[in-house]
């Protein structure tokens, strides 16, 4: 059984930011965020992808004073394009998973799974990363809102698409309280 999950809309007149690394995508997605604006880390489409599995999602009538805070704070992008008006084709990664007493959240390649009564992260798996063994180690048998967030404490790909599950299931069991 599946939970049911509101589908989030893009942003009016929303654009992508592109680059080449996933540190990059992260770095700007703090600045960005840090600064006030609305943004979203996203996979953009394979057509839009120039090296990296990421991009930001923003505003595009906020663009010039986006792209003037990435110049000012050094954090290197490929491009800003606007997103097709049709719909964005960004993939959703993110899928939900009812077992009764557990939820597992999926993102991209990476799972958390959650006890729905109490909260506790039971399992952690998926990804190839070195800091997956860690972020377990960090993270299991912890409630989900004492648990460390995985963008905290990781340094991969692997560990932002777990911390997109965390987010989730932390949604997931405060909706649920």
């Amino acid at each position: 059984m599946l939970f049911a999950k509101e589908k989030k809309n893009s942003f009016d007149g929303g654009g992508l930011v592109l680059f080449q690394e996933v540190s990059e995508a992260m770095k700007a997605e703090k600045v960005i965020r840090g600064a006030g604006y609305e943004v979203k880390l996203v996979a953009p489409p394979p057509q839009l992808r120039k090296g990296c599995d990421l991009a930001v999602e923003i505003n595009l009538v906020e663009q010039p004073s986006i792209e003037r805070m990435l110049n000012e704070e050094a954090v290197p992008y490929v491009s800003i394009v606007p997103l097709n008006k049709g719909g964005s084709g960004l993939l959703d990664i993110v899928k939900v998973i009812d077992f009764g007493d557990c939820i597992m959240v999926k993102a991209a390649n990476m799972k958390l799974t959650f006890n729905k009564d109490s909260g506790i992260i039971v399992n952690i798996s998926g990804g190839g990363c070195p800091d997956i063994p860690y972020l377990h180690t960090e993270m299991i048998d912890k409630v989900l809102t004492e648990a460390p967030r995985p963008r905290d404490i990781g340094f991969t790909l692997c560990a932002l698409m777990l911390n997109r599950a965390f987010e989730e299931c932390l949604a997931l069991w405060q909706g649920g309280k």
